[in-house]
């Protein structure tokens, strides 16, 4: 288990998944959230379409993935309100934001947390937590995928620029 995600104290007793990606660059975490939930080349899609099509088999409500695009200033840190289709938990300026998304399966947490150095180190977490077993069931079917999404989105957040 990681031990010096501090930011997550509360969640990581209670999530039965956690994964960690990191990541550096020389951007800002406005900057970088916004290049990794922005990323959505055409494989994304592909996937995201499958998911849909998979969590209609299994009976799962899930969340469709948000097109707007997302830019640094319109990055959210205030608890309730939205980025891309995550709810803001909570956050702080140039330190870390923590996201979440529910279904009726499971619940994912997308934290990222920033040292703030020039060029920055990033942490990219995902915390889940299974409500019932058909979210371990779907979790574990996705898992592959999920890894090369993050991954994906760490590339993308760490070349992201304001000027996007």
């Amino acid at each position: 288990m990681p031990t010096t995600l501090h930011e997550l104290d509360d969640l990581i007793p209670v999530a039965d998944e956690i994964d960690v990606k990191t990541a550096s660059g020389d951007v800002t975490l406005r900057e970088f959230v916004a290049g990794a939930l922005g990323h959505s080349p055409l494989w994304v899609k592909g996937l995201f379409a499958m998911r849909i099509a998979v969590a209609a088999v299994l009976r799962l409500k899930t969340v469709a993935p948000d097109s707007r695009r997302i830019r640094p200033e319109t990055v959210s840190f205030t608890p309730g309100e939205k980025n891309a289709f995550f709810t803001v938990l909570r956050g702080e300026e140039d330190h870390y934001l923590l996201l979440k998304v529910s279904d009726n399966h499971l619940i994912g947490y997308l934290a990222f947390i920033t040292d703030n150095q020039r060029p920055a180190k990033f942490q990219v977490v995902t915390l889940v937590q299974y409500l019932r077993p058909a979210g371990r069931f779907y979790y574990n079917l996705i898992r592959p995928f999920h890894h090369l999404v993050m991954l994906s989105m760490c590339g993308a957040g760490k070349t992201s620029h304001a000027k996007r």
